[in-house]
Parts: structure tokens; sequence; C-alpha cells
């Protein structure tokens, strides 16, 4: 059957009226005064001034920008001053795998996936290792290979942890089978074999999970049901297929505006719902799927086609650190995104692995990373921190058919603070086409051509908060 990959990205129009949007600076909440800080560094102890854990999207993004900020004062770094600790080859446009599975795009295309070395530019080390402790009092790591790297700053952006194993019964095998009916977005692996299942799909009944807790893009696990819904209907199957969301969540979304449209979209596809429901367990013989409710009984359902949202959590080596909070992210404040504790005042984290109690999404890395920046620029250069702060902007870009799109953008407290709403009256909570070729053709081109290179500021387009 088709796919729908052939159409062209409205670039230019996305550009104007991003480039142009104003910023506001979020009140500042904390000061910091820069301390000397212990350190175990011998002769031949690998050094960094600026040590990024992590080349994701916030590692990639931070690191340009905290290069880029030093530049523009007039007193940049030199060439190996900021390092990145990842072992990873490929580096994935990770937004893109909801599009693989709703037969937008092909997983292996150089839109989604690069080498992770050609995205780091000859002025930053990328050392190919993964941190295995932090030593945060002696501002220190030791990596995987047993090495030891001091740093005059740390930045912490090493993602979120899939928990795969937590799902009991087989979902391993299920995922591996092609004829299981069982697929996920959430890996690369697997996203495109969400796409294969929708399309053999024929009859029966199509459930899609999502668990209670946080989750990379929590929008995520219902945009592929939008799409899967609305493929069925054009492909004249939807007469002949029930599909339901069984959520760990006790809404459609965190934030109220967006959750009672969603939940009214659901209710006029004829969509069942089950809300704090968790998927506990799957048997993949019998196409059983058991549910964990908040009362703590269980319940059981078959499928005939099941998408799997797996829970996730605070990255191990985080979690058993002295620079973790009580859940195991990496305790920072909400404001400055420097670590809660003062000895730890050279500690700065972004992103999933972060304890910032906002949606966990690239997005948010667009408000995040210049904050860090700044303040890391500063505490070098004055012994301070600035006055930059962030609001908990994030944004959830939720595709609600293969024409439509809602744009949810928010702030703490599920605030919205929308971008289009504040620039020209328009109403986010409105499924729109022209969001949709922002998410299917936009946001992956500029992905890799300014966000990941430090120059893409979200709502700002290419202009750099003024935090002065």
């Amino acid at each position: 059957m088709k796919s729908h990959r052939n159409q062209h990205p409205p670039f230019k129009i996305a550009m104007t009226v991003l480039s142009r949007l104003p910023v506001t600076v979020a009140p500042r909440r904390a000061t910091a005064v820069w301390t000397r800080f212990a350190s175990t560094e011998a002769a031949n102890m690998p050094k960094a001034k600026v040590l990024v854990v992590g080349g994701g999207t916030g590692g990639l993004t931070v690191a340009n920008q905290i290069f880029n900020r030093f530049k523009k004062s007039g007193k940049p770094l030199q060439g190996g001053d900021i390092m990145i600790l990842d072992n990873a080859y490929y580096h994935y446009y990770q937004p893109g795998w909801t599009l693989v599975g709703g037969g937008l795009k092909d997983k292996g295309s150089k839109a989604l996936r690069r080498p992770l070395a050609s995205l780091v530019p000859p002025h930053i080390t990328l050392r190919p290792e993964n941190v295995a402790t932090f030593s945060p009092s002696t501002s220190s790591v030791t990596t995987s290979s047993g090495d030891t790297i001091s740093y005059d700053i740390l930045v912490v952006a090493a993602g979120i942890q899939i928990n795969w194993e937590s799902i009991s019964g087989g979902l391993s095998g299920a995922l591996a089978d092609p004829l299981s009916g069982v697929s996920s977005i959430y890996s690369y692996n697997t996203c495109d074999k969400t796409w294969h299942d929708i399309e053999a799909m024929r009859t029966g009944k199509a459930i899609f999970t999502q668990p209670a807790g946080p989750v990379k893009c929590a929008g995520a696990p219902q945009k592929i049901m939008w799409l899967a819904w609305d493929r069925f209907r054009q492909t004249g199957r939807g007469g002949n297929i029930k599909i339901e969301f069984w959520n760990g969540m006790p809404t459609m979304f965190s934030v109220p505006k967006y959750a009672e449209i969603l939940n009214t979209i659901r209710i006029e596809r004829d969509i069942r719902a089950e809300f704090s429901h968790n998927l506990v367990s799957i048997e993949p013989a019998s196409r059983i799927a058991t549910f964990k409710k908040a009362d703590g009984s269980t319940v059981e359902t078959d499928y005939s086609f099941l998408h799997v949202t797996p829970p996730m959590g605070a990255p191990n080596f985080i979690k058993e650190s002295p620079i973790a909070d009580a859940a195991g992210w990496v305790n920072v404040n909400e404001s400055t995104l420097q670590h809660k504790n003062p000895e730890y005042s050279n500690v700065f984290a972004l992103g999933d692995c972060s304890s910032l109690p906002t949606s966990k999404t690239a997005a948010a890395i667009t408000a995040q990373a210049p904050v860090v920046a700044e303040n890391v620029f500063r505490l070098m250069d004055t012994g301070k921190i600035s006055n930059a702060a962030y609001d908990g902007y994030t944004s959830c870009p939720l595709l609600t058919s293969y024409n439509k799109l809602l744009l949810a953008e928010f702030t703490y407290g599920a605030k919205p603070k929308e971008t289009f709403h504040n620039m020209l009256s328009i109403d986010q909570g409105k499924p729109r086409r022209s969001f949709y070729y922002l998410k299917r053709d936009f946001f992956p081109w500029v992905y890799f051509n300014y966000f990941v290179t430090g120059k893409w500021f979200g709502p700002r387009g290419f202009s750099r908060p003024d935090f002065s």
C-alpha cells in the first residue's frame, strides 16, 4: 500500500515566521558563587574545562552553544576544552520514529540518523566512552573503560532509560517476531515494524498503551494511535478494527486545555479509553495483555495489534550516583539548571535525565540549552551564574491525522505558552494542516542543520535569547 512520503516542506514560510518570534526571560530565582573545587588531577589524567555527558540532542546542542557563547564574548575556548563522552556510533532524530511508524519516513535515511562523530565539530572533542561513575567531590568521572577524567564544569545530558524488562511475558521476543502483532515506536529497531503491523491488520482490536510516569515525548503514544486510526479509515478498514487507548495516566494529556480537546477527539472517533491502567505483562502466544490498575488489581484483555510504550526512568549510572535525587534524576534547580547541592555547583543538567518538572521532549532543549550555556559561561568568567532562567517551556506536536496536528506548547504548571497564539492570535488547541507540515518536514530538516549545531532556539527561531 502507498505510504505518505512524497510531499514538499514549507521551509521558507516556517523559517520566516519562527525566526521573528519574541521570547521572554524568566525571572532570576537563584544565584551561586564559584568556589574552588577539589581535583584528583594527575600528570596524565585527561582533563576538560567543560565535560558533557551524552551526545544526544541535549549534549550536542549545549556543547555547541557553550562554545559559541565563549566565542561571542571575545574569550573563546580552545580546541578540546569541551569534551563529549558518548560511546554511541549513531545519533538519531528520535521524534522521527513516530513518522516511521506512520509510514512517513524511512528510518535509515540521513534525515533521521547520522554518525555521531559527523555531528561533532573539530573544536569539540568526542571521546567514545560512557560514564560509569560520578565523583563530584573531586570534579571527575570514571568511564566504562576505567579511565578517570576531570573537569571544571560538568553538564549531564544523558537522556532517559527505557525499561523494556519491566513488562514481563516475552516482550522482546514479540517485538522481534514479524507475526506477533506487537510493536513500538520507542526503538530504532522496532519503529518500522509498527508501520508494517498497521498495514497488515485487517480486523480485530488495536490497543495502544502509555505507562504512568515520565516518558520521552509523552504525546507520542497517542500520535501513532491517531495515525493508525486515520490509516485504517483511509483504506476502508476502519469499520472492522476497534481501537483502544490504555493509559497509565489519569487523563489524555498533562495540560488540561489539550487533554480536554484530545478527549473530545477520542470520543468523536469512537476510541475506547482506560485510564490509570499500566501494562505489566503480555502473553504473545494467546495475545493477552495484562494491566495493573491504580488500586493494585489487574485486568486482562485480548488484542490483535498491540503498540507498547514501555516504562522509562533515570539511567542506572545516574540513579546510583551522588548527583541524583531520590527518584534518580540529576538534582538541579528548576530555574538555573545548576545542581541543588552547593558543593556541586559546577554541575549542570538538562534534558530527559534532569529533575526538571516538565515534559521530556526535544523541544524543551531549545529553551534549556541557552540557559545552561549562559550560566556556565558566567560561572567560569565571573564566579557567579547569570540571570538566565528556564520557565519550563516544552512542546509536543501532536499528530491527530495525516494532515492535522495540535501544537501543544506549555511551561511549568501546565500553563499554555503558545508561540503562534502570542504572535498571530492562533489557537494552537485546534489541529491544523500548517502545523502538520512543521512536524513532518520542517522540524526534521532544522534538527540536523541548525538544532544540534547550537543555532536553533525553538520559539525564537535562529535568535539566541538575550539574558542581559
